[in-house]
């Protein structure tokens, strides 16, 4: 079994005993983390809420609701543009970088009647509450990048009381009884792939992490896999980043036989642990 989504739910079969077959994590693997989730979605947001609502962002009160490799994109590319960025988070080292990235950390609540627009990255649930849906001011926009359609309690919206608006293709205003709009995108779906569109260059990174993973499960010796969840090997990580190289006429420099041993490595890879790291702040 290969995914890339939901792998808590892999997880989460794994640790009951309930998975029958031994499945590969691409999700979190390096080139999907740092390329798909970091450098795609902040590309993706901009382009999503500009073709949705044509948007100007700079001077905006903008809530990123969690700062892991979406969120972190994503306020990276609401900064470049002038809008003003809240944090929210869970995790205090997440929580601990974008302060250091210059991002104030808040409860929702905090800022819920004053910010503009709200954009969900956590890949949780009822992260956006109606109760909190009902506090927002007019005009405001709701949307989500993170893995499900989850994250904001759309189905909290669909009363009697309120009325829903369609004015363009995925473009939802639901209308409260005092005239109030909430501009909701894509009801609630991933933003980035239900209203702008992802690089091919993206594309190629991920499907040859998948392809990898494939081969890596159908040719490994019996045993080597059993019924639990892998993270693709550093190696083939190191691979997939190596055969896009070219793209930008990057030139890797090679250890010398010296400098290997110095830093108890093969000169060929894998360059880094398995714990390593790679750093994310933008």
């Amino acid at each position: 079994m290969l995914t890339y989504v939901k792998p808590v739910l892999l997880y989460q079969l794994s640790k009951a005993g309930k998975l029958c077959v031994p499945a590969m994590n691409v999700n979190d693997s390096v080139t999907k983390q740092k390329f798909d989730n970091l450098y795609c979605c902040r590309e993706s947001i901009l382009d999503g809420l500009k073709r949705t609502t044509d948007v100007m962002f700079g001077g905006k009160q903008v809530v990123v609701c969690g700062y892991g490799e979406v969120g972190k994109g994503c306020c990276a590319a609401l900064k470049a543009l002038g809008a003003i960025v809240y944090v929210t988070e869970i995790d205090p080292i997440c929580a601990l970088q974008a302060c250091m990235d210059g991002f104030r950390v808040v409860k929702l609540n905090e800022v819920i009647r004053q910010v503009d627009v709200i954009i969900t990255c956590t890949g949780n649930k009822n992260v956006v509450t109606r109760d909190q849906l009902d506090r927002m001011k007019n005009g405001s926009i709701v949307c989500n990048m993170g893995h499900s359609n989850t994250e904001i309690d759309v189905a909290s919206l669909r009363t009697p009381e309120l009325t829903w608006e369609r004015v363009r293709s995925q473009v939802d205003h639901v209308i409260w009884p005092d005239g109030k709009r909430v501009i909701l995108l894509a009801e609630g779906r991933l933003l980035n792939l239900s209203c702008s569109t992802v690089p091919t260059f993206v594309l190629s990174i991920t499907a040859t992490t998948q392809a990898l993973a494939l081969i890596e499960l159908y040719n490994a010796p019996e045993g080597r896999y059993k019924q639990d969840v892998y993270l693709l090997p550093k190696k083939m990580d190191e691979y997939v980043a190596s055969l896009h190289l070219a793209t930008f006429d990057a030139h890797l420099t090679e250890l010398s036989e010296e400098q290997a041993k110095y830093l108890g490595l093969n000169k060929n890879g894998p360059f880094k642990p398995n714990y390593y790291r790679y750093g994310s702040t933008l």
